[in-house]
């Protein structure tokens, strides 16, 4: 064990952050903590770094173990060139080779017990040097650089003249250089293009030391970690697998909670409802069996409802009118911007219920193509042709279909006059937006808000095409995952782009790869595509997928739906009986109450009271309709009880 976190809380006023956070990490393990936005992960990661101090509990980190840690949001100031900068984190190997090449003069003029002691000391710097691939640093420096997005003109760009985000690259580099025990990465993925995303899930899959990753790219999680710590109301839950391994047992897990909750809800009701029953037979019989019930049910441990299925985003797609088979098909298409060349001659098919990714390097001409089709930007050259009855349904990543001046209640309203105001505030409610939410104004808004608004839009268009540029940028993995459901289910035709990996693998049955101005196309996911990428594929316009025997397929879901509607039918059935069954034996209850009550009146009557042979009989009567009724009481609850 390389690293242990015992028992880490942390709050900030009356939020409780972190609540007893507890995991290990071992030496070469790589793990990933996860979680919805706010849930804790960078806190956590900068108490790891003693950035921020816990209100409890400790960090163990193995003795002589050094930790890199590259934050989200980087406040990074260098005054070198790029290779410079890289060149400085060599700089223990860089200083050894100095020395060996000192002593290499020295020994030339040395004798006797100076140039053994020379020799040993010689030894031991080049044994060093070798260990830290010292003679392949040069290399080194330029495989990382080349692998995070640097061209060979980039190496002598002066720091001052970088943008932002290869700032951050350029920290990640110099990080990864440094080979320290353990590497923390906060969202390393967020200014890599996929070649280069591509090139750090291999680089870390290699990396001989330790790996703690926070990132929103579940595809980049799922090739790296062995280990994912899964956040949620500030508890921590440690899965042993990767993403997709956590995804679905997590699923399992919340699945299970709510069947259990809701069962015992279900239970908690009945014996509710059953001891109100006894209590209205009034008899003290039944009287002290509905008080015995209540005891039973005061002892119950409650269980608390899943609140992340309360919170969660509802999204549903459904076109309202069904779209030609052909839905959209482009010819010659060509664009340029002053002098630049963006694409030229492109085709393009897609068909009916076709879920096609576009991908491609950044500016590559993605975002445009698909302004194109919605007619935001003018072709140069070309056809763009939608076919019959085809309607769209936009999603801009810069959500220039939304008034900035408007707030969100009048976004909708306005988009969809027709719309009562409890509809709209529904539907806002589904996108998390509730109370004074709904009306801030659309400008206010943060990416992921502005975001869920769109969607809003979208799914009350009822578009049977939609046409999605980067739609899973600044939602958190919960939002991301109920995205993918809805796509997959959507019945209608999809087209966007996405950086999203993990999404196009969930989502894709086609893609269709934009690179050196050409289009390429690949029929499958993004699994299928990584595995073809480097055969020759078919072009853009070729659209079908070879179709799989499906016959006995849909025979054996014809006969699930048989078996399943004679399961309905009997259970039905069955719930028909049992409560044909109460009703006879409470109407039975109810006469042998009643005929106890007139027992008890003719015991009442002034002549019967010399009357020893009636006495008798009523005693004999009586006696036999307690018991009996005693038995029918017995009977009910039994029955009542049954599943």
């Amino acid at each position: 064990m390389i690293l242990d976190c015992q028992n880490i809380s942390k709050a900030f006023g009356t939020n409780v952050i972190l609540d007893n956070v507890s995991f290990h990490l071992e030496d070469k393990e790589k793990m990933a903590i996860v979680g919805i936005n706010g849930a804790g992960k960078t806190t956590l990661l900068k108490i790891i770094m003693q950035e921020e101090e816990a209100d409890s509990g400790q960090i163990v980190l193995s003795k002589d173990r050094t930790i890199g840690y590259l934050s989200q949001h980087q406040d990074i100031f260098y005054d070198d060139t790029v290779y410079g900068v890289m060149e400085d984190a060599m700089k223990p190997v860089i200083e050894l080779q100095d020395k060996i090449r000192k002593l290499e003069q020295d020994m030339t003029t040395l004798t006797g017990d100076e140039l053994k002691a020379a020799l040993s000391t010689y030894n031991r710097y080049t044994h060093e040097f070798e260990y830290k691939n010292g003679y392949a640093y040069e290399s080194e420096i330029t495989g990382v650089l080349k692998g995070l997005g640097f061209s060979k003109e980039d190496f002598e760009r002066h720091t001052d003249t970088l943008s932002g985000g290869q700032k951050t690259r350029l920290s990640l580099g110099r990080l990864l250089l440094t080979k320290p025990d353990i590497i923390i990465l906060d969202e390393p993925t967020n200014h890599l293009d996929m070649d280069s995303i591509s090139w750090l899930e291999t680089f870390l899959t290699g990396y001989q030391g330790s790996v703690i990753l926070v990132s929103h790219d579940r595809y980049f999680l799922d090739k790296i970690v062995t280990k994912v710590v899964e956040l949620d109301r500030g508890h921590s839950t440690v899965y042993n697998g990767n993403y997709t391994y956590f995804s679905q047992k997590r699923a399992e897990i919340r699945t299970n909670m709510m069947k259990a909750y809701l069962n015992q809800q279900a239970d908690i009701k009945h014996q509710e409802e059953v001891i109100t029953k006894l209590k209205q037979f009034n008899r003290e019989k039944s009287i002290k069996r509905a008080e015995s019930r209540e005891k039973m049910l005061d002892r119950v441990e409650r269980l608390d409802k899943p609140t992340e299925l309360n919170s969660e985003m509802r999204l549903t797609l459904e076109p309202s009118v069904i779209s030609g088979e052909d839905v959209l098909t482009i010819e010659g298409l060509s664009k340029a911007f002053e002098q630049y060349n963006l694409f030229s001659d492109l085709n393009m098919e897609i068909k009916r219920g076709e879920h096609v990714a576009l991908i491609g390097g950044n500016g590559t001409g993605k975002t445009t193509i698909l302004k194109i089709i919605n007619k935001l930007v003018p072709k140069d050259d070309g056809t763009v042709i939608l076919g019959s009855r085809v309607k769209i349904g936009y999603y801009d990543q810069e959500h220039q279909v939304l008034n900035m001046n408007n707030t969100v209640f009048d976004e909708i309203s306005n988009a969809y006059p027709d719309l009562t105001n409890t509809r709209i505030r529904n539907v806002l409610a589904a996108f998390l937006f509730t109370g004074e939410d709904v009306f801030k104004r659309i400008a206010d808004l943060s990416g992921g808000e502005k975001g869920r608004v769109s969607l809003a839009k979208m799914m009350l268009s009822s578009a049977n095409f939609l046409i999605l540029d980067e739609p899973t940028n600044h939602l958190d993995i919960t939002s991301k995952e109920i995205l993918e459901e809805a796509i997959r289910n959507y019945t209608g035709t999809v087209l966007y782009v996405s950086h999203d990996r993990y999404f196009i693998n969930q989502t894709a049955t086609r893609i269709i790869e934009l690179k050196d101005k050409q289009l390429t196309n690949y029929i499958g996911n993004y699994d299928y595509y990584e595995s073809h990428r480097a055969q020759p594929a078919s072009t853009g316009k070729q659209a079908f997928a070879p179709v799989s025997d499906t016959v006995s397929q849909e025979k054996q879901t014809e006969s699930q739906a048989k078996l399943s509607w004679k399961e309905s039918k009997a259970e039905q059935a069955r719930l028909r009986k049992k409560a044909n069954d109460l009703k006879k034996l409470e109407d039975k209850i109810e006469q042998l109450e009643n005929r106890l009550a007139e027992i008890d009146e003719e015991f009442l009557v002034p002549e019967n009271a010399t009357n020893v042979a009636l006495l008798n009989d009523l005693t004999k009567e009586r006696n036999s309709v307690e018991e009996e009724l005693n038995t029918m009481y017995e009977q009910w609850e039994e029955l009542s009880s049954e599943e």
